[in-house]
């Protein structure tokens, strides 16, 4: 093991770095590349009909030998599916999400599946350690996708949820980069979780659409919205601007909902319509300028966080200021 600590021992990987599962951007090229690059791919369920999900795992474990998981969305309609294919799959980890741990970890565990889940609060996240995860993700609110109603940033969220649960955490949310990792392990995270990079990998199923808009992506290009709904970290395109400003003008969830309809994530993310799809990025989007093969951009995370280690290591610090 190249690195150990309670995460890489806990799921057997060689680094703790770990790719986020993306609804219609993490597949199994990509989950198998960043697995096979000593990470922890995870195979983004919430997009997937339960022969899909099959397929998408059987699929990563005919590329890699190597640990994987799955993002299980608690709020998906048909959730017993994808739990019997995951537990007849034998799929060695899952994360769950936008629900209660409670509902299911325990059937998870008594198939001999480690369980881990994401959270947006130190609260979350004690709840999760009552219900027998085994880890948690605390993602900030920088974070694309479905985020947490508080609004806490990444910097405070980490250190809240570490002094909270005695459980390893996990970091999530605003996080692109070696020198953001070692940020996060100095407030008390062991891994990290890694979405919006990911999304421009080359194994990544996000359109190639959508991958240039993140490159071209600046500074508050981003924005929370469908907050009476469930709170999304939107790339601002023609609907989401429409969305948020229906949300000014304080319309119901029964016509936010009709206006975001079923198909939208889907026509953005995954079909590469720019201006009515929707388009799920986190803040960290700002930063990203290229799309990499996976296992570079693994490698590049990690150079950069050991080269930061190493810089920290040399400062003066027994100096008098």
């Amino acid at each position: 093991m190249l690195f150990e600590n309670n995460i890489t021992g806990l799921f057997k990987i060689e680094l703790p770095i770990i790719q986020a599962g993306m609804v219609w951007a993490s597949g199994w090229e990509l989950a198998s590349a960043v697995s096979n690059a000593g990470g922890l791919g995870i195979i983004g369920a919430g997009s997937m009909y339960p022969d899909i999900l099959r397929d998408q795992i059987q699929k990563t474990k005919a590329a890699t030998d190597k640990p994987f998981a799955v993002n299980l969305p608690m709020l998906y309609p048909d959730l017993q599916a994808h739990i019997n294919i995951i537990i007849e799959e034998k799929v060695p980890i899952v994360f769950t999400s936008a629900g209660n741990p409670k509902i299911w970890t325990a059937t998870l565990k008594e198939a001999g599946i480690i369980v881990v889940h994401v959270v947006s609060s130190a609260l979350f996240a004690q709840k999760a350690e009552a219900a027998g995860c085994d880890a948690v993700v605390a993602e900030g609110f920088e974070a694309g996708g479905h985020n947490g109603r508080e609004e806490t940033t990444t910097m405070v969220l980490i250190p809240l949820v570490h002094k909270a649960v005695k459980i390893p955490v996990i970091a999530a949310g605003g996080i692109a980069t070696g020198a953001q990792m070692l940020a996060a392990f100095a407030l008390g995270a062991e891994a990290v979780q890694i979405g919006s990079r990911f999304v421009c990998s080359l194994e990544s199923s996000a359109h190639i659409h959508f991958k240039q808009a993140i490159l071209a992506a600046r500074e508050g290009d981003t924005q929370l919205g469908l907050k009476q709904l469930a709170p999304v970290r939107l790339l601002k395109n023609d609907f989401a601007l429409s969305i948020l400003a229906l949300e000014r003008e304080g319309r119901g969830k029964e016509e936010l909902a009709a206006f975001l309809g079923s198909r939208r994530a889907k026509k953005g993310m995954y079909e590469g319509d720019m201006k009515e799809g929707e388009l799920e990025i986190g803040q960290v989007s700002a930063m990203i300028e290229q799309i990499k093969p996976a296992a570079e951009i693994v490698q590049e995370i990690w150079k950069d966080f050991t080269t930061g280690v190493e810089h920290l290591k040399a400062l003066p610090l027994n100096r008098s200021f």
